[in-house]
């Protein structure tokens, strides 16, 4: 018995453009952006709990402090480490 992680949602607004436009965040989401592009995901709040997510928000800390410059939480790695990171909590 056990019970499933919300997956993350990918946005269709641009990074650049999220700034710019008041993008509903659903409830139990929050907003972070990866990448050398500061592509714009969509994760549920549970992932923060998780080891490995957690890793994820140590180089952040360290990267850029608590001043992200997005406005949202910035993921100082490659899409597809994140990507990878996340499907493996999706399968939890």
């Amino acid at each position: 018995m056990g019970f499933r992680l919300p997956g993350i949602r990918k946005t269709s607004i641009a990074a650049n453009q999220a700034s710019s436009k008041s993008v509903e965040v659903p409830k139990g989401y929050l907003v972070v952006y990866v990448g050398d592009k500061m592509r714009r995901f969509l994760i549920p709040v549970s992932y923060l709990n998780q080891p490995s997510f957690q890793d994820l928000l140590n180089q952040a800390e360290e990267e850029f402090g608590y001043d992200h410059p997005m406005g949202g939480l910035t993921i100082p790695c490659k899409e597809d480490e994140f990507l990878t990171v996340t499907s493996h909590l999706n399968d939890l």
